[in-house]
């Protein structure tokens, strides 16, 4: 007897992970649109402040709802402190992660962007929605775009509206899917 990865049972995340997480995605997405950064500068510090907090608040989702679900254990912990890591250490060092390794710091972004998006994605095909999928569709479509132009000058500022609207589209899913998941 053969199963597809769709119709495989796997517990979600808690409806009110998945909201908190859907409202903080959407309050990123909208700092980084209308906050009131006047120069260039200080929109890239905004960006790896608030990048930062998502990071370390998300890492430290991650690793909790390791204890509602413990399928794929092992994926959440390494995602979850690699985001915890990153977070804090950004936290700390503001400037230099902005100033001193722009590149390498877009090339970090992209490459998270990138394994989140992945494993968004198959969370998806095992039955955790079609905001999972989704949301792993824009982590990997970001990531690969960061990754293939991080050479580029300039690049992590370009990329500042792409980053607020997919933090905004996906924040808006994650709140409808936690609603979902509260009905059901």
């Amino acid at each position: 007897m053969t199963t597809s990865a769709t119709s495989l049972e796997t517990k979600q995340r808690s409806w009110g992970l998945t909201l908190f997480m859907g409202i903080m995605a959407v309050v990123v997405g909208a700092v980084l649109l209308w906050a009131p950064a006047k120069t260039k500068a200080e929109t890239w510090m905004l960006l790896v402040v608030m990048l930062a907090f998502y990071w370390l608040v998300a890492g430290i989702i991650d690793i909790i709802s390791i204890f509602e679900e413990r399928s794929a254990w092992g994926w959440k912990l390494f995602i979850g402190m690699i985001s915890v890591i990153a977070g804090g250490y950004i936290l700390v060092y503001p400037v230099a992660s902005a100033l001193a390794l722009p590149r390498i710091f877009v090339l970090v972004i992209g490459l998270w962007g990138l394994v989140q998006g992945v494993i968004m994605l198959v969370m998806a095909f095992k039955g955790g929605g079609w905001a999972a999928g989704i949301l792993g569709v824009l982590g990997i479509l970001f990531g690969l775009i960061l990754i293939g132009a991080y050479t580029m000058p300039g690049i992590g500022l370009s990329f500042i509206w792409t980053a607020a609207v997919a933090a905004l589209i996906g924040g808006v899913v994650l709140i409808v899917q936690a609603f979902r998941q509260r009905r059901a």
